[in-house]
């Protein structure tokens, strides 16, 4: 973003509740920390609480912000149950809520157990729609309410199994349709359900020196969170009546590589 845009975008943000899932490290963490730095109260959830606790760490020294830590296990209702009624006990409102919580699963030829099938679907689908239709209540009270999902170029129709796994790839389809049913769910009411569809990336912190090098990249070189942040970033601050699906697509590690 331009020096000019970025402001633009502090303003816009600034002072908003985010909640982000699948935030203890990789994109879920640089996905915090981007919006802490546009002035955002941070909510961070995820299953690994040590990891959550050294992101919300960084995130309060660079902003002088408090920022609150939920253990949230997508796979398993009682946890989504638990981490639902923590954050609405502590937050009256909720802006941005980012659905990036999922189970990763590779594409291998040995048998998947019960548990890696189950896990993978649940926590992309299932408990991703228990924690939405979950915190709808604190996302109405907002002015401007979205829910951004993280799908993958996976989710799209043309896209190849490629190396991922045949449950990942179900259910990073049913997340793509968890996010249009919500869309079409929420027509007539202030809550946007926006998708930003990654390719492949280098996992890239705000904390590392490559994240500002990151917009210099030239055709050819693989996508970064970054370029996911930002693109999370331009689609909540457009105006309310425009509503975003958006595929990074990269010459390496895209769809149509």
């Amino acid at each position: 973003m331009s020096a000019v845009n970025m402001v633009l975008t502090m303003s816009e943000l600034h002072g908003c509740v985010v909640v982000v899932t699948g935030a203890g490290r990789g994109l879920g963490a640089a996905l915090a920390l981007a919006f802490a730095d546009a002035g955002c109260r941070m909510i961070i959830c995820g299953r690994n609480e040590d990891a959550l606790r050294h992101n919300a760490a960084a995130i309060t020294e660079r902003s002088k912000r408090p920022c609150d830590v939920i253990q949230l296990d997508l796979a398993a209702a009682e946890s989504v149950a638990a981490a639902v009624a923590t954050i609405r006990a502590s937050h009256e409102k909720i802006d941005v809520l980012v659905n990036n919580g999922a189970m990763w699963l590779e594409g291998r030829s040995t048998p998947y157990s019960a548990q890696e099938i189950m896990g993978t679907i649940n926590s992309a689908v299932s408990g991703t729609f228990l924690f939405v239709q979950g915190l709808l209540p604190q996302l109405n009270k907002s002015h401007r309410p979205d829910i951004v999902t993280i799908g993958s170029t996976s989710s799209l129709p043309t896209a190849a199994l490629r190396h991922v796994s045949v449950p990942f790839y179900a259910a990073k389809r049913a997340q793509g349709a968890l996010a249009d049913g919500f869309r079409q769910q929420l027509l007539g009411t202030p809550v946007r359900s926006i998708i930003i569809n990654p390719p492949d990336l280098d996992d890239i912190s705000t904390l590392d020196p490559e994240w500002d090098k990151s917009p210099s990249r030239q055709k050819g070189e693989r996508a970064t969170n970054r370029d996911i942040a930002d693109a999370v970033i331009f689609a909540v601050t457009r105006p309310r009546h425009i509503n975003l699906s958006i595929t990074v697509d990269a010459d390496q590690g895209g769809v149509f590589s």
